[in-house]
């Protein structure tokens, strides 16, 4: 699957995180004609082999997908636009490639309150909002950009306990079906944007291994066209 004999081809590494985007990455590998030997969710390994002697997979955890693919441990990764944009506010805005948008894991970045609070009043220009959330860099963006003096509370989880025991008067949070807020009492009261996987490349492999890694992003490209036509069919 590769012009170049496996002897003169240098070993790629493809950083991936377990769970949703392992799912859904290893059959668009699979489409690109690479097949991947172990299960990351049942396997206790964390460099696995695939089909391809010039392509090994590492398994990370998803926030640090993109500090592998930047410091050159992985050539290539996999990971949310919302772990990357938190990423990238820190490294810069050109410490990755991003050629495609695998995607995977669709969801949208939204704030949400506890039903009842008036968010709009809360908000007005110059007001002070207290905000619990994991995503402190797209939160702080985000109402810098409103003219809101937002106090951002870094939580890791249970983000929706946050405004029923007032630690925060709203959350930053991904949302996919919002049954876990309503469930919680809460509203979404605004989108911040979308959200899905990309596939992000390392600046110098991109460079030093293009023979090697352009016709694996081309492949990759061509499988997650084939799949959002036949979704569309």
């Amino acid at each position: 699957m590769n012009d170049l004999p496996d002897r003169q081809r240098p070993m790629l590494t493809l950083a991936l995180s377990k769970g949703r985007i392992f799912a859904d990455t290893v059959p668009l590998l699979a489409a690109a004609g690479i097949e991947v030997a172990a299960d990351a969710d049942s396997s206790r390994k964390l460099i696995i082999p695939t089909g391809d002697p010039g392509l090994r997979l590492i398994i990370v955890r998803a926030t640090d997908v993109p500090t592998y693919v930047q410091y050159g441990a992985a050539d290539f990764g996999v990971a949310g636009s919302d772990v990357l944009d938190e990423h990238l506010a820190q490294a810069g805005d050109h410490a990755l490639y991003q050629p495609i948008d695998l995607g995977i894991g669709r969801c949208r970045m939204s704030v949400a309150a506890r039903v009842g609070f008036d968010y709009e009043q809360a908000i007005r220009r110059g007001s002070r909002l207290r905000v619990a959330t994991k995503f402190t860099a797209i939160a702080r963006e985000h109402f810098a950009h409103k003219g809101v003096h937002a106090e951002l509370v870094k939580l890791y989880g249970s983000m929706e306990l946050a405004p029923l025991v007032g630690l925060a008067d709203a959350i930053v949070d991904l949302v996919s079906t919002g049954s876990t807020l309503r469930a919680n009492q809460l509203v979404e009261v605004e989108q911040i944007g979308e959200v899905s996987s990309r596939l992000i490349v390392n600046q110098a492999s991109m460079k030093t291994r293009a023979a090697a890694l352009e016709p694996l992003l081309q492949r990759l490209a061509a499988a997650v066209a084939l799949r959002d036509r036949e979704a569309k069919a």
